[in-house]
């Protein structure tokens, strides 16, 4: 076979280990999964009556334009209908714009680390990849700019940044989109909107009607709690939506994703009251990690990056044993630290009790010499 010569050095994307196979491994009975950022509290029951209601045929292919569920989201971003795109979660946009802009002769810039998707397609496609390490877990704009040229088809900001949960602030977000060439497409990954509290977040969607360079991707696979149905989205000039439909897939968005997303629109008090339990328990962890110096970054999202200062993949499987499931930062470039998704409060009491006992033993252990 002829396969492109970088597929070969590519590996999957990596998820977080399965609940099923830990139990089996460590024969144990519970397992907390704290490892992909999902909504511990679910999804809406607003969400969960329409898949119940919805009459569908299973032979019936979903709805190409997504008709309904663009209609109700363009009313509720207070968008044109034509200014929206969607996916089978943002991940499949990321695609579908590294399939239309990327190639050999092109170039495309990001943070690193940021969220792997972005390099991953652009290996894929061929293009020359420039990573501009990140400043305190926080995006180099400067540098970012810096790396641009005539041949920079793709900048990607990930804002709320996965894996440090840092964001960008709205004055140097203008800034940059100032300075960024106008035939350079910007992508303004949103993954973690709903969960920012930042008073000096931006609205990204009134940026895109004065950057027409600029597509901003949401997904409702986080706080809307709707992972396993795959519903992502892009917001852009209709210039930039009309380019890059013929690179998306006919029929990517199933029915029920449809159906779910746009009645999960209609209960914002769910998304409200997931984002201030969410902030009560991560004070809970900053004040845990302050009392036991450990050092993170703080977060505009549902997860936290810890830095334990030892082997990310210790800490990891010291977790593992004791039945909770979190995600090393040896794979995320940040090789001493571990990412831990929010979950309930009784998840990250058991949790931060967990994480006491692996700080005793280090101590004890960095005691004695072993």
């Amino acid at each position: 076979m002829r396969w492109k010569k970088q597929l070969l050095t590519l590996t999957p994307y990596q998820p977080g280990r399965s609940t099923e196979s830990v139990k089996k491994l460590y024969n144990l009975e519970t397992i907390i999964k704290l490892a992909s950022n999902e909504n511990p509290y679910g999804c809406s029951n607003k969400a969960l009556e329409a898949l119940q209601t919805t009459s569908l045929s299973m032979a019936i292919y979903p709805d190409g334009y997504a008709t309904s569920l663009r209609e109700g989201l363009a009313s509720f971003l207070g968008v044109k209908p034509e200014e929206l795109i969607f996916g089978n979660g943002s991940d499949n946009i990321i695609q579908m714009i590294s399939r239309a802009l990327l190639h050999p002769d092109a170039n495309t810039v990001m943070a690193v680390p940021t969220f792997s998707q972005y390099k991953h397609n652009a290996v894929i496609e061929g293009a020359a990849i420039r990573e501009v390490p990140l400043v305190n877990g926080e995006h180099d704009l400067e540098q970012m700019l810096a790396a641009i040229d005539e041949n920079t088809n793709v900048v990607w900001l990930c804002s709320p940044n996965n894996p440090t949960g840092t964001y960008i602030p709205e004055n140097k977000l203008v800034s940059f989109l100032e300075k960024v060439p106008t035939q350079t497409l910007v992508v303004l990954d949103e993954a973690y909107y709903e969960y920012v509290v930042a008073e000096d977040y931006y609205q990204s969607i009134n940026l895109t009607r004065n950057y027409p360079n600029l597509i901003v991707l949401r997904t409702f696979s986080k706080i809307y709690g709707l992972a396993s149905l795959r519903v992502g989205y892009g917001v852009a000039n209709p210039a930039i939506i009309k380019a890059l439909e013929p690179a998306r897939e006919p029929f990517n968005v199933n029915s029920l994703g449809q159906a779910a997303a746009l009645a999960a629109i209609g209960d914002q008090e769910f998304i409200e009251e997931c984002n201030q339990k969410n902030r009560k328990i991560l004070s809970r962890i900053y004040e845990f990690c302050d009392q036991n110096k450990l050092e993170y970054y703080p977060s505009q999202t549902n997860f936290i990056l810890i830095d334990f200062k030892v082997d990310g993949d210790k800490v990891f499987q010291f977790l593992l044993e004791k039945g909770y499931i979190v995600r090393s930062g040896k794979a995320l470039g940040f090789p001493t630290c571990v990412r831990i998704t929010v979950g309930t409060e009784e998840e990250n009491e058991g949790l931060l009790k967990v994480i006491n006992e692996f700080l005793v033993k280090r101590e004890s252990e960095e005691l004695t010499g072993k």
